[in-house]
């Protein structure tokens, strides 16, 4: 991987959620709107590859987060029953 390959792989990853979302829903403008040479439609389709990514992960993080905490939840639930 290049120099610049690295740079904007490190940049996507550090992308927020809204942020990734965002530039998705302009990438996917883009190429349903034509008019890209088959070059520049392969690069828009890559980078909405990367976003989706970035989007995944974040909401893969937020259920894990919500899956904890309802784990939690139930479990102080379980230990106050017990009492």
């Amino acid at each position: 991987m290049s120099g610049r390959a690295k740079q904007t792989a490190a940049a996507t990853e550090e992308l927020g959620y809204e942020q990734a979302r965002d530039e998705l829903i302009e990438v996917v403008r883009r190429l349903e709107a034509g008019g890209t040479t088959l070059e520049e439609s392969l690069a828009l389709w890559e980078r909405g590859e990367e976003l989706a990514g970035v989007c995944r992960r974040w909401l893969d993080g937020a259920r894990a987060r919500l899956d904890a905490a309802l784990a939690e939840e139930a479990g102080e639930e379980d230990s106050g029953e017990a009492e």
